[in-house]
């Protein structure tokens, strides 16, 4: 598998939600039901918080 090139994986992250704080993202899967399904992880690229399955 070909490593994703700096444009495919800035598309990755613009659309994303972006949070300011781990408990920030890990608020909103709360309050979206998927808490459990999710994990939060703070982005190389943009320095934000982003959520992702398990």
């Amino acid at each position: 598998m070909k490593k994703p090139t700096a444009d495919e994986r800035k598309h990755r992250c613009t659309r994303k939600r972006r949070y300011r704080t781990q408990g920030d993202a890990l608020d909103a899967a709360l309050v979206a039901g998927v808490a459990g399904s999710r994990t939060a992880y703070q982005c190389p690229l943009c320095g934000f918080w982003h959520l992702t399955s398990r």
